[in-house]
């Protein structure tokens, strides 16, 4: 059976402070994406479950929540998935930028340790 949630933290390239609330037995790590002033892509992983191994296996829908007060961001991801077989979900979700202006920042929220893509 699956746990109950977790929570944990992390910070952006722009130093933003996160929430997550995951579930230990599927989330692995949170990576949050960001195109930088100079026109070029950045990547940083956000958070990562500190849970070496899954205690228990997923339940059938899973769940993560992400926050952020300072960007006032906040969205729950749910999903069924009764044969466990979702292993990365992507959220685009946009923030006021720096200069006003509306910025996307991408949230990738992967179930197990997968190699980068190039």
């Amino acid at each position: 059976m699956a746990r109950h949630n977790r929570e944990g933290s992390g910070a952006d390239q722009r130093g933003h402070e996160y929430g997550v609330s995951y579930q230990p037995d599927w989330l692995r790590l949170v990576k949050v994406t960001r195109q930088l002033e100079s026109g070029r892509q950045s990547t940083k992983t956000l958070f990562r479950n500190p849970a070496a191994e899954p205690e228990a296996q997923p339940g059938d829908r899973v769940r993560t929540r992400i926050t952020s007060v300072d960007q006032v961001l906040d969205f729950e991801v749910a999903v069924t998935d009764p044969r466990a077989a979702v292993k990365r979900v992507r959220v685009a979700y946009i923030v006021a930028g720096e200069n006003g202006h509306p910025e996307e920042v991408e949230f990738t929220l992967e179930s197990e340790d997968i190699p980068d893509e190039e």
